[in-house]
């Protein structure tokens, strides 16, 4: 018997309120999420199976395999599709970290801008060995990431990503590496910590390495990865667990401990000694957006700046006007708000209700999505947001950029990019960058070795360099500004990397 309207209304209810605890628990960067927590707020165990996505072949062609949708309640009712996530990177150019783009203009995010090789600088085959995911003609990487449970796709652009970079390789290197194609075997980790243990479980037998994986619970591949010694060069890692993993490494490097003084150097810049003296921190009181809103203005203000207001808001809450008010009250001339891009949307709909403008409104590449100008409309005009890899209106000017663009419409047409995609790309090109140098040497345990030793890695250009191998924090960021429908640069186009502060 079908369940009553008053039912199921309660059901839609804590669902969303779920996906909306889960979006603004991963809205900040470097942000952690304790598994257990919120499988209690779903209401189950987090037990998940059939991990197995399926695989894409050495011409670029996708196998989807088999997939058991799994005993999640969580996916029959997702609440939400689109999380509005958060946690770039960093730009560009490995000897310039200030400059944004490449000398080639590309043909833009249409159509693939080059087929060239992204092998450099290969090494010798001599010796080489096959082992785990590796045959006489292919190596076989594998990718983790949150496809379905309660919010569906979440991290779909990571694996997205993955699948372009491959066939992009496999479509420009004839010999591959050491004559062997790239072979993608994808897994589903469902936004669920065991899903992600099964996926590494597989994983240790059956890939060489995982590339570009991103899940909210990755916690729970963590120590699965470390014992069997896979390689897992993630877009980026989201729990202390992860971060912990020895074998394990976010292409965006993040140390939560420490806050990137060019956002409050930026602030004193643009804004003046009022907008620096006289600042506010929202974030929404859940989850690791609340821990990094508090860090944030602990780093900042040891920087020297001030803010008047630092305010917690409860992920359910509806009326934002009171917080407005106090801001008016206060007199306050920066805004930095932690939280999902939709949340983002409903507090500036509010500030132009009351009447209300700060110099600033600062955000990380949360609210780079179109869903935040759909949603906030002329309310949103004048946003600035702090962003760590080449904006996707510049792709022309950025050959990297453009190549993840268009391999991306080849692989999925019609894909939105988001920046997890863009990292995901970046791991795999660090991946046979590595591997390709190797050569002959080529193990699980040189790849691993080889990559603690990167540090300056910035993906041709692609964003700004990552302490990749010592899990740091990279430092440099440049600014981009919503004017009308359309993200504009802001104080230039050169990254501005002026070191951290610690937090603590």
């Amino acid at each position: 018997m079908p369940a009553s309207r008053s039912a199921r209304a309660p059901r839609r209810a804590a669902t969303a309120l779920v996906a909306a605890l889960l979006a603004t628990a991963l809205a900040a960067c470097g942000s952690s999420l304790d598994p257990e927590e919120v499988a209690s707020a779903r209401g189950v165990e987090g037990t998940s199976t059939g991990t197995d996505g399926g695989t894409v072949g050495t011409d670029g062609t996708i196998d989807p395999g088999t997939t058991d949708p799994g005993t999640d309640p969580g996916t029959s009712d997702p609440g939400t599709s689109d999380p509005g996530i958060s946690d770039p990177g960093t730009g560009p150019g490995a000897s310039d970290p200030g400059s944004s783009g490449g000398d080639d203009p590309g043909s833009g995010p249409g159509t693939p801008a080059t087929t060239d090789s992204p092998v450099t600088n290969a090494g010798s085959c001599d010796g080489f060995k096959n082992g785990p995911g590796v045959t006489d003609t292919t190596i076989t990487i594998g990718n983790s990431s949150d496809i379905s449970g309660p919010i569906p796709g979440l991290f779909e652009t990571a694996q997205d990503g993955m699948k372009a970079f491959v066939a992009y390789f496999n479509a420009s290197t004839p010999d591959g590496i050491c004559g062997r194609k790239l072979v993608l075997k994808t897994y589903d980790s469902r936004t669920d910590a065991a899903a992600d243990q099964q996926a590494y479980t597989d994983a240790c037998r059956n890939v060489f390495a995982m590339v570009g994986s991103q899940s909210a619970f990755d916690s729970g591949g963590a120590a699965t990865a470390q014992q069997c010694g896979l390689p897992d060069l993630r877009a980026s890692s989201v729990t202390s667990a992860r971060n912990a993993c020895s074998t394990c490494f976010g292409v965006q490097a993040v140390n939560t401990a420490n806050f990137e003084n060019a956002v409050p150097a930026f602030v004193k810049r643009f804004g003046g000694t009022s907008a620096f003296q006289n600042a506010a921190m929202l974030y929404v009181s859940a989850g690791a957006a609340g821990e990094n809103g508090k860090a944030q203005v602990r780093a900042m203000e040891r920087y020297g700046m001030k803010f008047t207001v630092e305010q917690g808001i409860d992920v359910t809450e509806f009326n934002y006007v009171p917080y407005v008010q106090k801001l008016k009250d206060e007199g306050v001339q920066t805004v930095f708000y932690v939280g999902s891009f939709d949340l983002s949307a409903k507090l500036r709909l509010a500030m132009q209700q009351q009447g209300y403008k700060p110099k600033l409104y600062l955000r990380d590449p949360t609210d780079y999505n179109p869903g935040y100008i759909q949603q906030g409309g002329s309310a949103v005009d004048g946003t600035v947001v702090f962003t760590n890899f080449v904006p996707f209106e510049e792709a022309k000017s950025n050959r990297e950029m453009s190549n993840y663009l268009g391999w991306l419409q080849q692989v999925k047409p019609g894909a939105v990019p988001q920046f997890f995609g863009v990292f995901s790309w970046s791991a795999g090109r660090l991946f046979v960058d590595l591997a390709s140098k190797l050569g002959g040497q080529l193990t699980r345990e040189s790849l691993i070795d080889a990559t603690r030793k990167t540090n300056t890695w910035t993906a041709q250009g692609l964003h700004a360099p990552q302490p990749v191998g010592s899990r740091g924090t990279g430092e440099c960021w440049r600014f981009i500004q919503l004017s009308g429908s359309t993200w504009k640069p802001l104080d230039g186009t050169k990254y501005r990397c002026e070191g951290i502060t610690s937090s603590r």
